[in-house]
C-alpha cells in the first residue's frame, strides 16, 4: 500500500493531467458531435474549430488551477500563460486539422464506419480519436515545459 501511495504522489501531476485530459477530450468530442449534428458532417473542419476553442478554454482553466497549480492571477502572468498556452494549442490544432484532412479526405476515412456496441462510429470520429492521442501528448509537453514551467 505504501508503494502505491508513493507512486501516486510521484506521478500526481501526470495522473491529474490524465483526468483533466480525458475531461478536455470529452468536452472536445461532445462539442464536435453537436456541431456535426447542427452543421452537418460535411462541415467537419468547422466543427473541429469550434470544438477546439471550447476545449482549450476548459483546458487552460483546469491546467492552471489543478494540474500545474499556477495560483497567481497577476495580469502579466495570466497574459503570458494564456498567450503561450493558446500558441502551443494552435500548433497542436494545426497538426490535428492537417491529420483530419489527411485521414478523412486523402485516405478516404469518411467512407469507413464500424459498429461498436450498437453505435455506428464514423471514419471521421475514428480519425479524431487517433489524432486526440497525438494531441494530448503534445499538449502535456507544451504545458509542462513551456506554459506552466516552474521557476527554479
Amino acid at each position: 500500500m505504501n508503494t502505491i501511495k508513493k507512486l501516486i504522489i510521484k506521478y500526481k501531476e501526470l495522473i491529474i493531467y490524465g483526468i483533466f485530459g480525458v475531461g478536455t477530450t470529452l468536452v472536445n468530442f461532445v462539442t464536435y458531435k453537436l456541431c456535426n449534428v447542427l452543421f452537418g458532417v460535411k462541415f467537419y473542419l468547422l466543427s473541429n474549430v469550434i470544438a477546439w476553442l471550447v476545449s482549450v478554454i476548459f483546458a487552460y482553466v483546469t491546467n492552471k488551477l489543478f494540474v500545474f497549480e499556477s495560483k497567481s492571477w497577476d495580469i502579466r502572468l495570466v497574459a503570458k500563460e494564456i498567450s503561450s498556452f493558446f500558441t502551443a494549442r494552435i500548433f497542436s490544432f494545426i497538426i490535428e486539422e492537417a491529420g483530419l484532412f489527411l485521414l478523412v479526405d486523402i485516405c478516404n476515412m469518411k467512407a469507413f464506419a464500424v459498429d461498436v456496441f450498437g453505435f455506428t462510429v464514423s471514419g471521421n470520429m475514428i480519425s479524431k480519436v487517433v489524432l486526440a492521442v497525438v494531441v494530448v501528448v503534445l499538449n502535456y509537453f507544451f504545458s509542462k515545459f513551456v506554459v506552466f514551467r516552474k521557476k527554479k
